[in-house]
């Protein structure tokens, strides 16, 4: 199936590497061209024109983020007397759940999906306000990272959503990549300051500051429990959870050298259909609501791609087996007609080679 999918849409998606597998070959000539996605937009719009009728925005996602920030306020006000273990229970099952959501709405907004691209500040005013109930600042600087991870989809420095060197070798074994996962909120914040640092920009001190009076104002009236509460849903929600698992099945080698993997089940209208995510990054500028359309007007080159149904069973593969971990996160590219294979056996021959002369 691997090679027929070559053929039709171009091999650049289908020739991904594992991070793990760069780091062991370093001498390697590597090389990176174009992010996968490209091929395969050019031929869907050759044979699907009307695909540019489903690009533009759709205004839903300010009324689901609107609703969903003031549940969330309601619910700082009824749990500001609650025990703890209510706060650490409604932070995992709903807290988490929604703050999640509105990182998917984050997400949808940042491609200005919300409001379209003649009204930026709108989209960045929406996101902000999306971002209030997950505490930690976010929203302008998520654009402004997402941005270079689309269009560099793969590139091992520029996309910060690509594991460092130091998680490929520190987690994993089961246990720490566990650890990895609970930590991921933390990790997946910080990583980008790192790796690929990109001046601060004003709207990102807009940004903040909203944050920080809107924290400063839940303390203050509704007390720790609430702000907990809130906090708590956040790293729960973006870390060890099962919508979580998400970020691991989008562009982790679970079917050898694919780029992206899509995700086709009941928990994708909570996270804005964030699941189709082949469609997304074929077409990012189509708004959530149309994606599973472009699903069904380009099928055929859809539905032979492996996918997930279960963000559950993504995360325990990505826990228990030893293939899978961050050192799996897919990059690109081994030169043209090069493939891992032939670098095993290049790499076992001069092993053998060397032995010898000792």
């Amino acid at each position: 199936m691997r090679e027929r999918i070559r053929e039709k849409f171009g091999e650049l998606f289908q020739r991904f590497v594992p991070l793990g597998f760069k780091l062991e070959h370093l001498d390697e000539q590597w090389e990176y061209t174009e992010e996968p996605h490209v091929i395969r937009r050019q031929a869907i719009l050759k044979k699907y024109p009307e695909v540019k009728k489903l690009m533009g925005y759709d205004p839903t996602t300010a009324v689901i983020v609107s609703l969903e920030v003031i549940f969330q306020i309601i619910m700082c006000y009824l749990l500001h007397s609650a025990s703890w273990v209510t706060i650490v229970v409604l932070g995992y099952v709903i807290s988490a759940t929604l703050n999640h959501s509105l990182g998917s709405a984050i997400h949808e907004i940042g491609h200005n999906l919300a409001f379209g691209h003649k009204h930026p500040l709108w989209n960045r005013a929406l996101g902000m306000l999306a971002n209030l109930p997950m505490v930690i600042p976010m929203s302008v600087t998520y654009k402004k990272y997402h941005a270079d991870h689309h269009r560099y989809l793969g590139h091992d420095t520029i996309d910060v959503d690509i594991p460092t060197v130091i998680e490929s070798y520190l987690f994993r074994h089961p246990l720490t990549k566990i650890l990895w996962l609970f930590l991921h909120p933390v990790i997946h914040g910080l990583r980008p300051y790192f790796k690929n640092p990109i001046p601060v920009i004003t709207l990102e001190i807009v940004n903040f500051t909203c944050q920080v009076v809107f924290d400063i104002v839940v303390f203050y009236f509704f007390g720790m429990r609430s702000f907990m509460y809130l906090l708590t849903g956040t790293m729960f929600g973006l870390g060890f959870h099962p919508l979580a698992g998400h970020f691991i099945s989008e562009h982790y080698l679970f079917t050898k050298g694919q780029a992206t993997h899509s995700y086709y089940g009941p928990l994708n209208p909570i996270l804005f259909n964030v699941g189709y995510h082949v469609e997304h990054h074929d077409f990012p500028y189509i708004p959530f609501t149309k994606l599973p359309e472009l699903k069904r007007i380009a099928s055929e080159f859809y539905d032979p791609l492996p996918y997930h149904t279960s963000w559950v069973k993504v995360l325990w593969d990505f826990i228990f087996d030893k293939d899978l971990g961050p050192q799996a996160r897919g990059i690109g590219y081994l030169p043209q007609g090069v493939t891992e294979d032939d670098i095993i056996k290049k790499t076992t021959k001069d092993t053998k080679r060397n032995g010898k002369e000792d």
